[in-house]
This record gives C-alpha cells, structure tokens and sequence, in this order.
C-alpha cells in the first residue's frame, strides 16, 4: 500500500512538472537564455553577428509567447509549441559558444551588444517579476512580450552584419526606452493576476 501511494506521488509530480511551463517559468527561460548570449559576448565566444541570429531566434520565442498568452491562458499545445522553440534557440547558443569561431569582447561593436543584450535581460526579470508577484497579468504579459520580441528584432537586425554602429544603439537604446516605459505602466496599472 505504501509502495503505490509512493509511486502515486511521483506520477504526480512528474506531470506537474510537465504542466509546470507557466508564464513565469517562460519568461525565466528568457532571462536565463539571454544571459548565456550575454556571457559568450563578454568571452568572445559568441561574435556580433551570431548574437544577431540568436536574438532573432529569441524574437521568435517571445512573439510565440505573446501569441500563446494572449488570451490570458498558455494551453498543452502552446507549452509544447513554445518550449520547442526555447530548446531550438538554446541549441542555437550552444552551438555559437562551441563552434571555434571568436569574436573581440572588447571591439566597440561588441559592447554595445553586450550593452544591448544585458538591457535585455533587465527588461525580461521585471516581466518575470511582475508574474511572479501577481502585478502583471498573462494579457499584459503578452503585449510586454510582443514589444520584447520588436526589440529583440531590431538587434537582430543592428547586428546582422557583424557591426553595430552608434546610430543602430540610440534606436535599439530607444525601443528599449519605450518598452522599460510599457513596463513599468503595466505593472503599475490596477490590473492584478488572480489566483
């Protein structure tokens, strides 16, 4: 009796942990996968120009995330269909870190991409935050996303050849500007996540 009830349990939780993707935990793969971009710009072991790919990559996931949430609910097709394409793009970063090819973390170019790209994951921890404190709701979750995802697109497209130029930063700089602004007014609105 004791031996079924533990094994019970444990099918249990594994099909928590299945049903487990959740807005929050979308989001914090966000952040987690933008940090790995980050730390291979600062090493070098990711160039310009494969950072560009991989932010069009996380573009893609965060425009399925506003899809998938912007009904307020993230169904078992749409875990699944968003969790295919976060494995997609961190396989994409693992093979930027681990293909031999280096980029200069100290060439203007680079940090500005690193700038970019830590802004990035400042944006996605206070989108995270804001699910897990019950101050954003998934409505709001997804039209934070869907601005992520043109931010996320314009350093794709900036860095597309390798070069981001000082110009290319003050308008990513600017949707960045616009998009912390969204931030913090859905956060601070009086709409609240229920239950």
């Amino acid at each position: 009796m004791n031996r079924n009830s533990i094994i019970t349990a444990l099918l249990l939780s594994a099909s928590f942990g299945a049903f487990a993707q959740t807005a929050a935990s979308t989001v914090q793969r966000d952040v987690n996968q933008e940090k790995r971009i980050e730390q291979g710009l600062q090493t070098g072991s990711i160039t310009t120009r494969e950072a560009s790919v991989l932010e069009r990559d996380e573009s893609k996931v965060d425009r399925l995330q506003a899809k998938a949430l912007k009904d307020g609910k993230l169904s078992d097709a749409e875990r699944a269909k968003l969790k295919a394409a976060q494995d997609k793009a961190s396989r994409d970063i693992n093979t930027a870190e681990h293909n031999g090819i280096n980029g200069n973390p100290l060439s203007a170019t680079s940090q500005r991409a690193q700038a970019d790209v830590q802004r990035n994951i400042n944006q996605q921890t206070r989108i995270e935050q804001g699910v897990k404190n019950g101050s954003l709701t998934n409505h709001e979750v997804a039209k934070l996303e869907r601005g992520q995802a043109k931010v996320d697109h314009r350093e794709a497209v900036a860095g597309s050849d390798g070069h981001i130029g000082a110009k290319e930063q003050t308008r990513i700089q600017h949707a960045e500007n616009r998009q912390s602004k969204r931030i913090h007014r859905e956060k601070t609105d009086a709409q609240v996540r229920k239950g």
